[in-house]
């Protein structure tokens, strides 16, 4: 048996001999100020980022020869859980972090949660193609999601009943819709939970009377609703433009989180996504670059 465990021990050296950093460096030691330069990043969290994140890995891997990104979902509490356990670098989330979380942080990372804006999403409110309705509100979208509007006509769509798709509780998409939608009520027992947002959208296209919410560039196959922040208002499409200038009621940024300042690899890339290169890959994934970007 102490044979095995010396081999073992030997083959974790060779292993750590493919990274630029002392051996016995965990994932995550990128953020609070490690002198450490490792030439791999690990990324994990939203579902709804999980594309883009993927994208700007790739396009920044080809400019920086000998560095390596690996990028991985989950949702925003799975990538956040990662962060305070530091197997990750850096946590993509759709919402910001909460303070217990912040505090978990710093309590086992001996460092500060430090938030990075990086992207605006419109959240989209999903129907099929066939459904005729054009536009909701957002009280409107509450009582459809908490369960006391059940049938399309009291939304002035047809007589049916309404089908419900929606994301699972680890999801930051879920934690922001049930607290700017919602107003942190509970959802529906009716609300059928899916792991992902192309579940969801995957739902949504399949059932004439479903509807679903998740990011804008998810729309394939399905419309997006206009959106009015209260019955009297005007309905918003959701867009560069109106999530930009705030007039679409539920757009929201995206987050990087690290745990510290971000140094070396990791600095020069939470860097580069909110420089004019990146933020202009961000159009072309279906999100939508920073105001002034």
């Amino acid at each position: 048996m102490r044979t095995v465990a010396v081999w073992a021990l030997a083959a974790v050296g060779l292993l750590g001999c493919t990274r630029t950093e002392p051996r016995g460096a965990a994932a995550g030691d990128a953020g609070g100020g490690a002198a450490a330069d490792r030439s791999s990043l690990a990324v994990k969290g939203s579902d709804t980022m999980v594309i883009l994140g993927q994208r700007w890995a790739e396009t920044y891997m080809k400019q920086s020869p000998g560095v390596t990104i690996q990028v991985a979902g989950g949702g925003s509490g799975t990538g956040i859980a990662a962060l305070i356990n530091g197997t990750t670098d850096i946590c993509e989330a759709s919402r910001p972090m909460k303070d217990a979380e912040k505090r978990d942080v710093q309590a086992r990372r001996g460092a500060p949660a430090v938030e990075t804006k990086v992207a605006l999403d419109a959240l989209a409110v999903y129907v099929n193609e066939k459904n005729p309705l054009q536009e909701i509100s957002v009280p409107a979208l509450h009582k459809i999601y908490a369960g006391e509007s059940k049938n399309w006509k009291d939304v002035g769509g047809p007589d049916h009943a309404i089908v419900l798709y929606g994301r699972e509780n680890n999801s930051g998409t879920y934690g922001y819709f049930k607290e700017h939608v919602l107003e942190d009520k509970d959802f529906a027992a009716s609300v059928q939970t899916l792991a992902g947002t192309s579940a969801v959208v995957s739902a949504v296209k399949g059932d004439a009377w479903g509807i679903g919410y998740g990011g804008i560039a998810y729309l394939e196959g399905i419309r997006a609703l206009k959106v009015k922040k209260d019955e009297g208002g005007t309905a918003i499409a959701p867009s560069l433009k109106t999530a930009q200038d705030g007039t679409y009621p539920i757009a929201r940024f995206l987050y990087f989180y690290t745990a510290g300042e971000p140094t070396g690899t990791a600095k020069r890339f939470v860097d580069w996504v909110r420089g004019p290169e990146a933020q202009a890959v961000i159009e072309k994934v279906g999100y939508y670059p920073l105001p002034g970007g």
